[in-house]
């Protein structure tokens, strides 16, 4: 099994701690990026650095998954493409993308890019605080625990 993270959107603190269960669980990170992620590289963890434009690090994380492995992104679409796959995903949020529920927010995505591109966005928070921190950390934890881990 290996960690697969979608580095370009994912917080410090939850690459860090990554970073630290996967060092002391002794499992592969690999995060992909269209730029070095500095704590990546410090830290035995492999770093795929894509070319830029749309869906680069995206399109290789799901070159890269594989069944049985963990991926670490917040984007939709990609844990869509994931799920599909039978990868599992978690946001650094800690919310779990499964079959059955990507659907759901797969359309509430869609559906909040609409209204941005029509001009009635709506407010979004973007801090990442303890709180998302611990909700990431929990997720992680019971699913490594699930798989024995």
């Amino acid at each position: 099994m290996k960690i697969l993270v979608d580095a370009d959107s994912c917080p410090k603190a939850a690459r860090e701690l990554v970073l630290r269960r996967a060092e002391k669980l002794n499992l592969r990170v690999i995060f992909a990026a269209d730029r070095s992620i500095p704590d990546a590289e410090k830290s035995g963890a492999e770093m795929e650095i894509c070319p830029p434009g749309d869906n680069s690090a995206d399109d290789r994380i799901v070159e890269l998954a594989e069944n049985g492995d963990l991926v670490i992104a917040r984007d939709v679409p990609l844990a869509k493409r994931l799920v599909d796959k039978d990868v599992s995903v978690i946001d650094d949020r800690g919310r779990i993308f499964t079959k059955n529920n990507i659907n759901e927010f797969l359309s509430l995505r869609n559906f909040t890019v609409g209204l941005a591109d029509n001009g009635l966005g709506i407010e979004r928070t973007a801090n990442y605080g303890k709180k998302e921190l611990k909700s990431f950390a929990d997720s992680l934890d019971r699913f490594l625990t699930k798989r024995g881990i």
